[in-house]
Formats: structure tokens, C-alpha cells, sequence
């Protein structure tokens, strides 16, 4: 299933945050004794038994609270449980069950997602047994973990990937019967993604407003430029004014997640007014370690008073903030004003059509082999290191396997160096590189 989507939802103070770090294998969320620490949404990639799928973090639920960060946090889950796909529902053993819990295990009953109980904190078999009381809740899945040593989550990593299905996501062919580039349109709310699709297909596809998160759904829109059709898609759609107030920007993440899963190229738009924000630098790494092409599209251009060196500036500036990935296209536009935009998606195409290269492995070690002579990797151990042999895997992302007599010698600054020499003599620009080392 593309774009698995697993939320994590509990009351304050349960261990979501140490949960989702053990599930991501990394401490990413910030991890506090005192309840409510998890304001921001966190999500990140999870992969167990060869399935990959997204995992968010939410903040915790407190039912019928007016405590306005309280109140946030409750849309956040509402949003969660309407928009993810399974939910881990995760209580504390060591204060039992509580009116949130009860009030919490409420709205899920009421949804028709798939739910998993997590009672967490189950270190010890006397909290084990305290721990049964949670069968009470109703729910078939019940699982008994320790997220800070581990402990049972393998056991739930085991449960969460029966409901991920292989089906494979319906290819739209273009009239060759080739497969259509998918391109998703992303970035923070209000930075202009709708009039960009609006400029492109030069109708009203979709409802432009100043309100930041009037776009909902994800819209698929078909379109033909420069003599190749592709497929726009916009995590857009229509909404009635009177839901405006609603916290959007939760929603609006996990529709970006589930867009980038279904994308070739993402095209990141970056308000200029504002410059390139944290928020943006995470969407950008989160596109990139889903091994997605990236174009950067800074809009609302015409609205910035420039100087000479402007744009050079600012674009050294995004590059900088984005390193040390910093081989991808920066187009300057405004979707207003149509200025640039066609450029952006002609720039994507490129991109597209990086992602997809190939090359042979004559040209591959001929070029690769006399760069790793001029420069060979460091000495490990005492021995000296030689690489032998490259060739490109078959997968979607240029993916190259270096055969080495000491892989294990080969670190990260000299995996640099090589993808750097990669990108110098081929076409790579706004495409990530994998590369594995194999003993020879």
C-alpha cells in the first residue's frame, strides 16, 4: 500500500515520543518527564521486516480541555485517527486506566481504522500484571511493551505490517503506454501551492485563498507540456469557510507525507517573503530520504525588493540551509504572475528524467575507477583500501554498489567523494544517490 501511515495517539505523559524514536531507531522526538513536551508534529520513516511505512507523532490527548495547547493537541489526534492509516493507541500501566484513556479509547472506537492498544512501561512482571487491566478498553490488539529498553516492540512492528498490503498503486500510462512522471506540489501552508496549479492548468482546479489550509485533498490533475503528459499532483482540494478555523497544519503534513509516497519529483515551494524555514528543510529531507527527485521553486518572487546579487544570495542561502544535499534547482517564480513557472516544471522534467538514468558499467568504472586512482580511499587498519569494481543497482533511486576488498574501511567523507565524482560526470542534479560498499 503506497504511503502506509501509522499515527501514535495517548494522553500526556504515556512514552509516545520514546515510542516513535524506538520504532524510527533514533532519538528524533524530545523525549521529557514533564507531560505535553511533544508540541510539533514529528514524523519520519519506519522499516520492519523489509515494509517501509510513515510514523507520526502526536502530541497528548486531553479530552474536554480549554487549555488552548491542550485543545490543539486533540484536533491533531482527530485529524490523526481521520487520516492515518492504523492507529497505535498507547496507555501507561503505572497510573492504570484514566478518564483520558477512557475518553481517548472513545473516539477510536468510533472510527473504523484499524487500532492497536499499546500499555507501555511494562518492565517488570509485576507491572505486567497491572497491565491487564487495559483489556478492559475493548480493544483485540493489546500489546505489552517497554519502549525505553525495547522490550515487546518487536512484537508490535510484527502486527503493524500483516495490515500493510503489496498492492501495487495503479500506474496512469501516458498514449505511448509509457508510465506518466507523478509530480507532487509541497510545502507549508499559504506558500502558494494551489495558484501554482491554478497558473499551470490555467483554470480554477482548485479554491485559492489567503487562509492558510483551504487545501485539503490531494488532487491528481492530469497535463501536457513541451509535448509529454505528466501528472500534477496538489495536496488540494475544496473546503466550506465555515471549517477555517481548524488546526490544518497537521492535516496538511500527513497529506504532504502521503503525496511524496506517491511522487517521482517533489517540487517544493518556498515562500520568499519568509525565506527557507526549518519546516521546509524538513519536508525537503523527509522527500529526499523517500529517494524522491526534488526541484526548489521559491514563489512570490515579484513580491521581494531585489538588489543586485538577490537571487544569487538567496540561493546560496537555501543551499546552504539544505546541505549537504545541495545539487538541486532553484527556479525563481511567481505563480501570480505565471513568471518562471513553465521554467520550474521544464527544470522537474530534467529532474524526472535524472532519476531514471542509467549508466553502463563500462562508462561507470572507466570514469569512477581512474577518479578513485587520482585520489584512493584512506588506509583501515594498517591495510590499504581498493575499490575493484562499480555497478548501478535496478532501483528507482540511482542507487551504486562500489565492490571494495575492505568496505567496512570506507567512511562517510570518502562516500562523499565518490558521490560528489558521480554528480560531476553524470546528470544527477535534485537526485538523491545511494551508495552501498560490498566486499569483493
Amino acid at each position: 500500500m503506497p504511503g502506509f501511515t501509522v499515527a501514535i495517539v495517548g494522553r500526556p505523559n504515556v512514552g509516545k515520543s520514546t515510542l516513535f524514536n524506538r520504532l524510527l531507531e533514533q532519538r528524533k522526538a524530545i523525549v521529557d518527564d514533564q507531560s505535553g513536551v511533544t508540541r510539533d508534529r514529528q514524523y519520519g520513516i519506519a522499516d520492519w521486516n523489509g515494509k517501509t511505512f510513515n510514523v507520526i507523532d502526536t502530541g497528548g490527548f486531553v479530552a474536554k480541555s480549554e487549555d488552548v495547547f491542550e485543545r490543539e493537541i486533540r484536533k491533531q489526534v482527530h485529524i490523526a485517527v481521520d487520516e492515518a492509516d492504523l492507529i497505535l493507541f498507547v496507555c501507561d500501566t503505572t497510573t492504570g486506566i484514566t478518564l483520558q484513556d477512557e475518553e481517548m479509547a472513545d473516539v477510536l472506537r468510533r472510527s473504523t481504522k484499524p487500532v492497536i492498544l499499546v500499555v507501555n512501561k511494562v518492565d517488570n512482571p509485576e507491572r505486567a500484571l497491572y497491565a491487564t487491566e487495559f483489556y478492559a478498553l475493548g480493544f483485540d490488539k493489546t500489546f505489552l511493551l517497554s519502549s525505553i529498553s525495547g522490550s515487546g516492540t518487536g512484537e508490535v512492528l510484527d502486527e503493524v505490517v500483516t495490515h500493510i498490503t503489496d498492492d501495487v498503486e495503479a500506474t496512469e500510462l501516458d498514449k505511448d503506454g509509457n508510465p506518466m512522471p507523478k509530480f507532487a506540489i509541497i510545502g507549508q501552508p499559504n506558500a502558494g501551492k494551489s495558484t501554482l496549479l491554478n497558473a499551470l492548468v490555467n483554470q480554477e482546479r482548485t479554491i485559492v485563498s489567503d487562509i492558510a489550509g483551504t487545501t485539503r485533498d490531494t488532487i491528481h490533475t492530469h497535463y501536457n507540456l513541451f509535448g509529454k503528459d505528466f501528472v500534477l499532483i496538489d495536496t488540494a482540494g475544496i473546503r466550506k469557510k465555515k471549517n477555517v478555523h481548524e488546526d490544518l497544519e497537521f492535516y496538511s503534513v500527513i497529506r504532504a507525507i502521503k503525496a511524496m509516497d506517491e511522487a517521482d519529483v517533489c517540487m517544493l515551494i518556498i515562500d520568499a517573503q519568509t525565506g527557507i524555514t526549518a519546516q521546509d528543510v524538513s519536508i525537503f529531507s523527509l522527500a529526499t530520504s523517500k529517494g524522491k527527485g526534488v526541484v526548489v521553486l521559491v514563489n512570490k518572487w515579484d513580491l521581494l525588493k531585489k538588489e543586485t546579487n538577490t537571487a544569487r544570495d538567496f540561493e546560496k542561502e537555501v543551499k546552504e540551509r539544505l546541505e549537504p544535499f545541495t545539487d538541486v534547482p532553484v527556479i525563481f517564480i511567481s505563480a501570480l504572475d505565471k513568471t518562471r513557472i513553465f521554467q520550474g516544471m521544464e527544470k522537474a522534467l530534467e529532474v524526472y528524467e535524472n532519476r531514471n538514468r542509467r549508466i553502463t558499467t563500462s562508462v561507470l568504472n572507466e570514469i569512477m575507477l581512474r577518479e578513485i586512482e587520482h585520489y584512493p580511499a584512506p588506509f583501515y587498519r594498517g591495510y590499504s583500501v581498493k575499490i575493484k569494481f562499480i555497478s548501478q543497482v535496478p532501483t528507482a533511486v540511482p542507487s551504486f554498489a562500489f565492490f571494495a576488498n575492505h568496505p567496512d574501511g570506507i567512511k562517510q567523507p570518502y562516500k562523499n567523494f565518490l558521490e560528489n565524482k558521480l554528480r560531476s560526470h553524470f546528470k544527477f542534479s535534485g537526485v538523491p544517490i545511494r551508495i552501498f560498499l560490498r566486499k569483493k
